[in-house]
């Protein structure tokens, strides 16, 4: 197991100040989620989506699905946050990455669910509130 809790991704940093994300709604980037084992190494020096270790399971599909971007203001901070997101699947991940899909699908963030979570019908990843103190990507 090599999750060592939630991270930004270093790639995601930089490319981030050179132009490559852009995440308000409605444009060209589609980021998406994906599901994986505790036996993944997913961490800030991840650079790109990978199957290696990603879930199989009935009612998952390699690659995870979209999700919807939320980005906002308040008190000086940007922040961008996302709609939760479900499977209607019977599965266990460990964590998840954060990516943009195009060619290369680059890193943005890595979720580390702190142990592995197991659903019986559907699997939720919830985000946290879209708001200055609490949304899962912020700037200050």
């Amino acid at each position: 197991m090599a999750f060592s809790g939630n991270q930004i991704c270093d790639t995601f940093k930089t490319e981030l100040l050179e132009g490559l994300f852009d995440f308000k709604a409605g444009t060209a980037d589609v980021f998406k989620i994906a599901l994986y084992t505790a036996d993944a190494t997913l961490n800030a020096s991840t650079t790109a989506y990978t199957t290696a270790n990603e879930v199989v399971a009935a009612g998952y599909t390699a690659g995870g699905i979209a999700l919807t971007p939320v980005v906002a203001s308040s008190s000086g901070v940007s922040f961008v946050s996302f709609d939760n997101v479900t499977w209607n699947a019977a599965l266990t991940a460990r964590g998840a990455l954060v990516y943009k899909e195009e060619a290369g699908n680059p890193a943005v963030f890595v979720l580390d669910f702190g142990a592995n979570k197991v659903s019986s019908s559907s699997f939720v990843v919830q985000f946290p509130p879209a708001n200055n103190t609490s949304a899962i990507l912020r700037l200050a």
